[in-house]
């Protein structure tokens, strides 16, 4: 797989706590260059993104990151912001406590509310695997499904491990036609994010793709 495609297919990601305006500037002029799906930057800096890539870039904002434990209505604002101040596309972290409450209901109302406020942009749907078993894994691929949301999502990177070729497996054996997958944390090499792409991963969150092919160049 060439480098190009896995690049259209990457969100190039910065999402430090202590990332600065100057970092996630180059980053965009990064995603620019080198054509990838979008940025995936914190919302404090979406706006003044959105006004600096202008139609060139898609930007990509989270929601209830990285822990999910948000109330939905706090979800549902920090979603209508981001939209409103230019974000493209959201990732938003489910309340892993109700997955084992298996309070399922309130997460599938909860996905179909953050959708809502999405106003037609795209939403990704993390589901920490990490931290789920299989069951509960399996049980989330089906409320995504019904929720109406674009992407189930593996990871924030912020948990205690990143995507995995199983999870990926896993989902596309459970996932509905209306879904696509992203796998993202830890993606380390080309060839990890290459055999994401070849067991049906359409976006791939990584900080590192985009610093490998640059590593190339020189």
């Amino acid at each position: 797989m060439d480098n190009k495609e896995l690049l259209k297919r990457a969100d190039h990601t910065l999402l430090g706590q202590t990332a600065t305006w100057e970092q996630i500037r180059a980053l965009l002029d990064d995603g620019i260059k080198y054509g990838t799906a979008s940025c995936c930057i914190p919302p404090s800096y979406v706006k003044q993104a959105a006004e600096y890539v202008g139609d060139k870039l898609a930007i990509c904002t989270v929601i209830g990151f990285p822990n999910g434990y948000n109330t939905t209505s706090v979800k549902v604002a920090e979603t209508e912001d981001a939209v409103a101040n230019g974000a493209d596309e959201i990732d938003m972290v489910i309340n892993l406590g109700w997955v084992k409450d298996c309070k399922w209901d309130a997460l599938l109302d909860e996905i179909k509310a953050v959708k809502a406020a999405c106003h037609g942009k795209l939403l990704k749907v993390i589901i920490e695997t990490c931290f789920l078993n299989e069951e509960e894994k399996i049980r989330m691929c089906e409320i995504v499904t019904e929720s109406g949301a674009d992407y189930i999502k593996t990871s924030t990177g912020f948990g205690t491990g990143g995507a995995t070729f199983e999870d990926i497996e896993l989902f596309a054996s459970h996932i509905g036609k209306n879904v696509k997958m992203k796998a993202a944390g830890g993606i380390s090499s080309l060839e990890d994010a290459a055999h994401f792409v070849e067991l049906g991963a359409e976006r791939l969150g990584t900080s590192r793709v985009v610093k490998l092919i640059k590593a190339q160049e020189e």
